[in-house]
């Protein structure tokens, strides 16, 4: 009996040793540690712990600032967390993907790489990166009545037209698309894309593309599986599908002649492509996500925020069925709620799985985060095909969608300087991503002001009450789980917009300063300035006891060096631009 206990705690440390060193294997999803183990290289998500905190957003007003503050935020965590895993596939000679906007690393690793990976504290977990189809739009072959030569009727049924008639078509402002691809050259387009100056194209920070492998999974036989029409990693522009281009047309599109496709013909577009012929991934949705927080040149260098697109439109599906699941659904709304501090609005197809309730159940179209868009035809009716909430992925029963939108017999762009007429939630998205260019051309005050711009949508709708009840929202109220707050009325929400423009006090060449009271880390940003200023910081006594030169732009102050208490400072030389005071806490 002594033996026996004896020998059992003798072994008992030995135990927890074994326990502790295939720890790891709890971190790797279960499907994909069996095709680790079957051997050769794996591609997957490795996801880390730790998220940058962007809270502080909130205080800054506009969208650069915003934007900036973000940027800055999400790489700083990424280059800190991310450090010793990017150290382990450099050392072996791996690739990687970084994308700092999730905090994630897409890579292709062994058993043994995925294992020392999977050991490191900051990580926290390994997923796969699934191949996922496109929701697909259905084409619609029927003649639409004044379908040339006269404006959309998608266009006409939201009011955009009532909102040129005021002078506002979308001018100085971006809309972004990730989707199959773009037809930059598409006459309703080239005009309207952000690299064409009327003679020369530069895509450097206009697009970007996500795919770099063919996807053998194309069920269509007459599909070439192995010859994409654009290649792969294209520097220019391309579209594998049409359905990038249809969208995009449905945004902006305009030939100045008999082509009036678009809600707002005169903003300006940028692209990426995260499907290859409707087949996109994880990985690939969240680097263009990644790559919308701040545009860089072609080579993937000089990442811009303040190049950012107001709104981006997402016209893409990838439910549970097909390998989307709870880990990279909480990737992918990261991404999104980093977005939408950076005053990015992001706005979702619901996706074509009714007309059941509960049928929203796409990554980005449930988020809290994520803008999401019906479908209705020509009478003000929901389509079919149109999901319907409320959103039970998460338990959370959530109200989607937001709003609808035309969806139903929609004719835009497709590849080759085609037109078509499509149905779906896609075809929806657009009118309200052209929509929200429409607002930010008549009150631009309000660019990277998402909270406002969504209630703004929403409180202007036409109510669409519809007889089903998807608990526990009736459907006779508004609003309801299968049309939302209703139709969108664009000319409605500009109005409602410049009246909160007028009342509003809009502070013009402010420094914004935050947090205050701080424990050391000052954050200051003067977006609107166009000169350097002097910063300077005086103790509660009066004697100066620090010195800055503020840059255009947003720009971190430590002042953990000092005591704490209360602080005045003053910005600019002679008569003073801004002055105030500052707490510091320890």
């Amino acid at each position: 009996m002594r033996y026996s206990l004896f020998l059992s705690l003798l072994l008992l440390p030995l135990f927890a040793i074994q326990l502790s060193a295939n720890e790891w294997r709890s971190k790797i999803d279960p499907e994909l540690l069996t095709e680790l183990e079957s051997g050769g290289e794996v591609e997957l998500i490795v996801a880390f712990s730790e998220q940058a905190d962007l809270s502080m957003a909130k205080n800054l007003r506009g969208k650069i600032a915003k934007g900036q503050f973000v940027y800055q935020q999400v790489q700083a965590v990424a280059t800190r967390s991310q450090a010793a895993v990017r150290n382990i596939l450099t050392e072996a000679g791996q690739s990687f993907q970084v994308f700092a906007i999730a905090n994630a690393i897409y890579t292709k690793v062994n058993l043994s790489l995925a294992a020392a990976i999977a050991s490191r504290d900051e990580v926290l977990n390994l997923q796969p990166n699934p191949w996922v189809m496109l929701d697909r739009p259905m084409r619609d072959n029927t003649p639409v009545t004044g379908s040339r030569g006269v404006v959309e009727w998608g266009v006409q049924s939201i009011r955009a037209v009532e909102v040129w008639d005021l002078g506002y078509k979308g001018e100085g402002i971006t809309v972004g698309g990730q989707d199959t691809g773009y037809a930059w050259e598409h006459p309703t387009l080239q005009r309207q894309y952000r690299g064409w100056d009327g003679m020369t194209a530069d895509h450097n920070y206009h697009w970007h593309d996500a795919i770099r492998e063919i996807n053998l999974l194309h069920a269509d036989s007459i599909i070439d599986a192995s010859n994409n029409p654009c290649g792969l990693d294209v520097d220019v522009p391309c579209d594998d599908h049409s359905h990038g281009t249809h969208t995009m047309g449905t945004m902006v599109g305009d030939d100045g002649d008999e082509n009036q496709i678009g809600v707002a013909p005169e903003a300006q577009w940028i692209g990426c492509r995260n499907m290859e012929r409707g087949y996109g991934s994880p990985a690939s949705y969240i680097e263009c996500f990644d790559w919308f927080l701040a545009p860089t040149n072609l080579a993937g260098e000089s990442a811009n925020p303040a190049v950012a697109p107001h709104v981006i439109n997402n016209s893409w599906h990838c439910p549970p069925m097909e390998g989307c699941n709870e880990d990279n659904f909480d990737l992918m709304e990261t991404a999104v709620n980093a977005l939408r501090a950076a005053g990015v609005m992001v706005v979702v197809s619901a996706g074509n799985d009714g007309p059941e309730c509960s049928t929203v159940q796409n990554p980005a179209t449930i988020f809290e985060g994520s803008f999401t868009i019906g479908a209705i035809n020509s009478v003000d009716t929901i389509a079919n095909f149109s999901s319907r909430g409320p959103v039970t992925t998460d338990g959370s029963f959530r109200l989607k969608p937001n709003v609808v939108a035309p969806g139903v017999q929609v004719r835009s762009a497709t590849r080759n300087g085609g037109y078509g007429t499509w149905n779906g939630t896609s075809m929806a998205a657009p009118h309200v991503a052209g929509a929200v260019a429409l607002i930010l051309s008549a009150a631009p005050e309000l660019a990277g002001e998402v909270d406002q711009l969504e209630t703004i949508l929403e409180e202007t709708a036409v109510p669409l009450p519809f007889d089903q009840d998807c608990d526990p929202f009736p459907g006779l109220e508004v609003p309801n789980a299968v049309t939302g707050y209703g139709k969108i009325d664009v000319f409605a929400a500009v109005e409602r917009a410049l009246q909160i423009v007028a009342n509003e006090e809009i502070e013009e060449n402010q420094w914004q300063i935050f947090p205050n009271p701080t424990s050391g880390q000052l954050w200051i940003g003067g977006m609107n300035e166009t000169t350097t200023q002097l910063f300077q910081l005086f103790s509660a006594d009066g004697r100066l006891v620090r010195t800055d030169q503020l840059e255009m732009g947003l720009q971190l102050i430590d002042l953990s060096q000092l005591r704490a208490g209360l602080y005045t400072y003053r910005i600019g030389e002679g008569k003073a631009l801004q002055a105030g005071r500052i707490i510091i806490q320890k």
